[in-house]
């Protein structure tokens, strides 16, 4: 029986990757207010945690919190979705024609309620119900809205300097600190998959294959290439407007170099260079952009080309280096993204309603490990994400009279991944050990500036439930090559369960060798059996399975870390008894294994218990405040995962989604149940 509602207007807050230890140390710090005050306002567990589900990835998380169902039963299993016929190949799982269970939002809209779905990076696009009261902004991907469909440009940086000859585009071969000009470099080769236009064409996009040759330790997210535009600085002549006696000019290359774009380098009264003015053409009798010294400069609106095909984009830039003799420049460079882009956005003229009074979606920024000035960069841009989604957000509120949000933020996931691993004492690393701590006091202010920003509605008899999907840990010791989404040939190449085809100089090529590929493991943590009648590479009898299980399960418990010898998995099952970890069934494979914690990724490889150093966790955080909910309480029930969507169904005296497995965390409501 539904009970009558104990609110009216519900937010649910999720923020991607917000770790309840680390917030806990932060909280003690002073450092998080507003989150400070939404606790005392309402309810939590002492210690902030909600038990996660599996895998700690993105896109089965946050449908889990969607469904109130375990992924064994919504079927998004993983990041990825494998290939049923073909081993070695995955596609994209953030398609929400692929959940098999109800999400909540269609519940509510059914219900007469306005839900808005503000890019929540799992289930939701496309929507599933054509119901007038659902809004859907994006979910196609995690990182930002428009950043799947509509980014035209890649991130970069703009290296100038007089020391260059020619203006050249070169692809994937920066590194963090470009400074130094070096003019040899040679562009890394690579696929012209797009991801922006795979994540939004599900569909129909190509799928992708990660097989690797064997390999030493595990990949480090933060040490990243990426593209340059690099350009000569000269005296300024030519131009059609009045320039100093003492002006330089230069060019920034746009579009992987299919747009070029004149810029002055100017000194100030002191005669020091500090300013680069950034124009369409020389004839151009205005700018596209004043870039000061260290000074951010946002919703730089001008032309790209990609495909041949011609956009305005909206960009932001930050001049990050300039000599004092105008010798040389640094220049960051966001993504561009399509400022016309209403694909995801339903109905679409929502979409023409919030640029025209919020503004353009801001593009988000993954540059930073080694360079305190490229981390400054990220860190800015998603202050100024961060402040775009709470504005449009509001102004949905305000203006649409909305009565229930479901809405996500990936700030914290997204920069934390960047350098997360230089986070632990006495590790070498590019930059001082507190200088990254620092970077994580400055996520978690973004964070609680964000949580501020819709506070107000405690006053406007509002419900806020802050969640996330998964935290992420500082690892003690670095990670292992099976707690990767690679396809792995290292260790199950070792153990004799997959091959590699070799060239004719005895060199392993990345490509498996089926006929004596007994089973691979493929995307986070799943490992496939070869099998004969199932996939058309099979050479594995059934009737050889179970015990082909059995020894695999065996060498993956006798893993040991070569330097502690200690055991690097903490739970190898087969699938049939990972139900009781939430997984299995078809949509996983014949094997389910956990790294423990002292080997896994930042998150997806281990437990959702997982702890790392430096006050990190991968568990996921849960806070609620506001009308129905008891004020100043903590509960120590055992909140999980599969219990949020449920309880916004009893707050709001709503039907479970239809395969809901959660329950409502009823000890914190006001209403006894």
């Amino acid at each position: 029986m539904i009970k009558n509602a104990m609110t009216k207007k519900v937010l649910v807050l999720g923020i991607d990757g917000m770790d309840p230890d680390l917030t806990k140390a932060h909280l003690a710090e002073g450092i998080m207010p507003n989150l400070e005050k939404l606790i005392a306002k309402g309810a939590a567990r002492e210690d902030l945690h909600m038990l996660g589900s599996h895998p700690t990835i993105t896109p089965p998380m946050w449908t889990t919190l969607a469904t109130g169902a375990h992924p064994y039963t919504h079927g998004i299993t993983d990041f990825w979705r494998q290939n049923p016929e073909k081993l070695d190949t995955y596609g994209y799982n953030l398609d929400s024609t692929l959940c098999a269970a109800e999400q909540i939002w269609n519940v509510t809209a059914e219900a007469g309620l306005k839900t808005l779905v503000f890019h929540w990076p799992g289930s939701s696009w496309p929507p599933t119900s054509e119901n007038p009261n659902l809004m859907v902004v994006d979910g196609t991907n995690p990182e930002g809205v428009n950043m799947g469909n509509a980014q035209v440009d890649t991130e970069y940086i703009a290296v100038c300097s007089n020391e260059l000859i020619s203006t050249t585009f070169k692809k994937g071969v920066g590194e963090s600190n470009m400074m130094c000009v070096v003019t040899d470099l040679e562009e890394k080769k690579g696929s012209d998959f797009d991801m922006g236009e795979f994540m939004h064409f599900m569909g129909t996009a190509p799928e992708i294959r990660r097989v690797s040759v064997p390999r030493e330790g595990p990949s480090v997210m933060g040490a990243r290439t990426f593209d340059l535009s690099l350009a000569p600085i000269k005296e300024a002549s030519g131009w059609g407007i009045e320039v100093p006696g003492n002006a330089k000019e230069t060019s920034i290359l746009f579009s992987k170099g299919l747009v070029r774009r004149p810029a002055l380098v100017l000194a100030n009264e002191q005669g020091e260079y500090d300013t680069v003015v950034l124009y369409k053409s020389k004839k151009a009798d205005e700018p596209l952009a004043v870039l000061k010294k260290d000074e951010f400069v946002q919703d730089v609106i001008d032309e790209a080309i990609k495909k041949d095909v011609k956009y305005t984009v909206n960009r932001n830039m930050k001049l990050i280096d300039i000599e004092p003799d105008g010798s040389k420049i640094r220049i960051w460079i966001s993504a561009g993204t399509d400022i016309t882009d209403d694909r995801v956005w339903w109905p679409q003229s929502l979409f023409n309603d919030v640029t025209s009074n919020v503004g353009y979606p801001q593009p988000v920024s993954n540059l930073g490990a080694e360079d305190a000035k490229l981390i400054q960069c990220m860190q800015e841009n998603w202050w100024k994400t961060c402040k775009w989604y709470a504005d449009a957000i509001n102004y949905i509120i305000d203006s649409k009279d909305v009565d229930v949000i479901f809405s996500h933020m990936h700030n914290i996931d997204a920069q934390e991944h960047m350098f997360l691993d230089c986070c632990k004492e006495n590790t070498p690393g590019p930059l001082p050990t507190e200088h990254y701590m620092n970077c994580l006091r400055d996520i978690s202010k973004q964070a609680d500036y964000y949580i501020g920003r819709f506070l107000h509605l405690l006053d406007k008899d509002w419900t806020i439930i802050l969640t996330s999907d998964h935290g992420l840990s500082v690892l003690p010791i670095e990670g292992n090559p099976l707690a990767t989404t690679d396809i792995d040939t290292t260790y199950m190449l070792k153990w004799g369960f997959t091959a590699l085809k070799k060239d004719e100089n005895g060199k392993y090529l990345p490509e498996i060798d089926w006929a004596n590929t007994k089973a691979i493991k493929t995307r986070m943590n799943e490992i496939y059996i070869n099998l004969k009648g199932k996939y058309p590479t099979g050479c594995v009898d059934p009737a050889d399975k179970w015990e082909l299980e059995e020894e695999i399960i065996t060498k993956l418990y006798e893993y040991k870390h070569p330097k502690t010898g200690k055991r690097m998995i903490s739970l190898a099952v087969r699938n049939k008894d990972a139900v009781h970890m939430g997984l299995g069934g078809a949509e996983c494979g014949d094997i389910i294994f956990w790294t423990a914690d002292d080997y896994t990724s930042q998150h997806g490889g281990g437990l959702s218990t997982t702890i790392g150093l430096s006050n990190t966790s991968q568990s996921p955080i849960f806070v609620a405040a506001g009308s129905g909910i008891k004020e100043g309480f903590k509960t120590t029930r055992v909140i999980r995962e599969i219990d949020v969507a449920p309880t916004v169904s009893a707050l709001l005296g709503v039907r479970m989604p239809r395969e809901c497995e959660g329950a409502p965390v009823y000890q914190i409501f006001v209403e006894e149940m």
